[in-house]
């Protein structure tokens, strides 16, 4: 399974992108439970809906499917997904 995630807005407006592929990780079960889970909490959509002000967007892809959000509308699933492939991808 190959996640992607692109978190654009902010103050400073700096674009985020990362991308993790699951493919051989032990840990693989618990990603595709929590990618689901994420892409499956929100219909697929054009460009992200409006946030709050200096807040981010995103752009969540799952094996090809993607999903745009922004905050605070994030659901937990999202939240957790964005913030691991943030910090695990590459």
């Amino acid at each position: 399974m190959r996640i992607q995630i692109r978190r654009t807005g902010g103050f400073a407006g700096i674009e985020r992108f990362a991308t993790v592929d699951t493919a051989g990780r032990p840990d693989a079960a618990e990603w595709r439970a929590l990618a689901s889970a994420a892409v499956e909490e929100s219909a697929p959509t054009g460009p992200a809906r409006a946030g709050v002000p200096d807040g981010f967007a995103y752009e969540i892809t799952v094996d090809g499917r993607t999903v745009h959000t922004a905050e605070p509308r994030l659901t937990t699933a999202q939240r957790r997904l964005v913030s691991r492939v943030l910090r695990e991808g590459a």
